[in-house]
């Protein structure tokens, strides 16, 4: 063993040590009385969904196979895991996931206890991966099931996620995408427009208008607006808010013209002042110039805007932090050992052993009835005349993910026509129960 050797891939790639120090002290165990290599399934599932909300959404699949795929030890890090003894760091030296997942395709739609995720392999290979799994499952279902929720009290108008200055740097990355997934339009992130091709949207910032004043200290906002326009075209959103709003949507008229693209409010009451602006912009001519909203919305003040003049809304903070939801609460909990079923008994936290899955019932309509979880590999349960989609798909077979996986737009276009089939009472804002019913059939009692 040398421990000097080069890595092979860059440490920053790597996504090994985006774990927990048990999950290889465990290993270490294991490997010591010889249970490591038993065959083993765990699944990844929520006991219930945040704030009593109606449904979750699915999201991060596509990255967890991505890090899955790229969890392998360089010899840097493991100069980092001295607590480990040497038989441990051999068999970190040459880990590589061999074995199966299945899972909800990305953008589906998830209730309490759903299998979303099933990972198959021996103990030690899967074990470790619990915490990257979690971690990203969690942060993105949070804030895509948040978005999604967003989405459909706008109504259809474009909303723009602006939340990167709210969270972690890379975070707002993630969460960039996890709200695309669900419906956002575009994103003021730009590392997210790079890695996930997010259409980008951005302007201007009240420091743009204050940089602006005249040569005694003064404002001049009118020379704001004209640089910027002489800047980014006529089609710009122009920021009215940083004085008084009335004198700035004049203002904005008067240096662009009634083509104007846009003018953007992130202050006050928003309701009273998009029907002043709509009034005052109509009154100018400018009929066609959108209004823009910001200033900390989220779903609940989003349907409150519904029937307003609001073209397009700006989203930041509560998106980004799940709107007071963070985390989805997903748990991955070993379920099957060498074909038996285990489950943890603890009080509170009831779960059912065996590797799952499930499908998702419907009535002719195309509305979604029930979920039904039965064991993995067995027939599909008789549903009588409702039609049955299963909702379990391969990932990744002997350790390689699986082809022709859907890209990002693709499951964002899944999960629209997803949210099609709740019951219309499952989209309600109101704290309730799940949407559909989860029922376990062919289990032992």
């Amino acid at each position: 063993m040398n421990l000097n050797q080069p890595s092979s891939i860059p440490p920053n790639r790597s996504t090994s040590l985006l774990t927990d120090m048990y999950e290889l002290t465990m290993l270490q165990a294991a490997l010591r009385d010889g249970t490591a290599h038993r065959q083993c399934a765990f699944e990844v599932f929520s006991r219930r969904l945040p704030n009593e909300r109606r449904y979750g959404v699915v999201a991060g699949t596509a990255r967890v196979l991505r890090a899955v795929q790229d969890f392998i030890f360089t010899e840097e890090q493991l100069r980092h895991l001295s607590f480990l003894d040497e038989r441990t760091l051999d068999y970190l030296r040459d880990y590589r996931f061999t074995g199966q997942i299945d899972g909800y395709r990305e953008g589906d739609l998830y209730f309490p206890y759903s299998p979303i995720l099933t990972v198959r392999g021996t103990f030690a290979e899967c074990v470790i991966l619990e915490t990257v799994i979690l971690s990203i499952m969690n942060a993105d279902s949070a804030i895509a099931s948040a978005a999604a929720r967003m989405v459909t009290a706008a109504d259809g108008r474009p909303i723009i996620e602006m939340g990167s200055r709210r969270t972690h740097e890379y975070a707002a990355v993630t969460a960039s995408r996890a709200a695309y997934l669900a419906g956002f339009t575009a994103t003021s992130n730009l590392e997210a427009s790079h890695r996930y091709g997010i259409p980008a949207s951005g302007t201007a910032a009240h420091a743009w208008t204050l940089l602006h004043v005249n040569d005694d200290g003064t404002p001049n906002e009118a020379a704001a607006f004209q640089s910027q326009i002489e800047s980014l075209g006529v089609d710009t959103t122009l920021l009215v808010d940083t004085y008084d709003i009335t004198k700035g949507v004049e203002t904005a008229i008067e240096v662009a013209g009634t083509g104007l693209g846009g003018v953007r409010i992130d202050s006050g009451d928003l309701g009273a002042l998009t029907r002043r602006v709509r009034k005052q912009l109509d009154g100018l001519g400018a009929h066609n110039t959108k209004i823009v909203v910001s200033s900390d919305l989220d779903e609940f003040a989003i349907a409150g805007l519904r029937g307003d003049p609001v073209d397009v809304y700006g989203v930041g903070t509560s998106v980004v932090t799940g709107s007071g939801a963070p985390t989805a609460a997903m748990v991955y909990k070993l379920v099957e050992v060498d074909g038996h079923s285990v489950a943890k008994r603890s009080r509170g936290k009831a779960m059912t052993g065996c590797a799952k899955q499930a499908v998702r019932t419907h009535r002719s309509t195309g509305v979604a009835v029930e979920e039904i979880v039965h064991p993995f590999g067995s027939p599909t349960p008789d549903v009588g005349r409702l039609s049955a989609v299963s909702l379990t798909v391969p990932l990744v077979r002997d350790g390689v993910t699986v082809e022709g996986l859907p890209t990002l737009k693709e499951s964002r276009a899944y999960l629209a026509q997803q949210l099609l089939t709740l019951p219309w009472e499952g989209l309600a804002l109101s704290r309730d129960e799940p949407a559909i019913s989860t029922r376990f059939v062919g289990f032992p009692a």
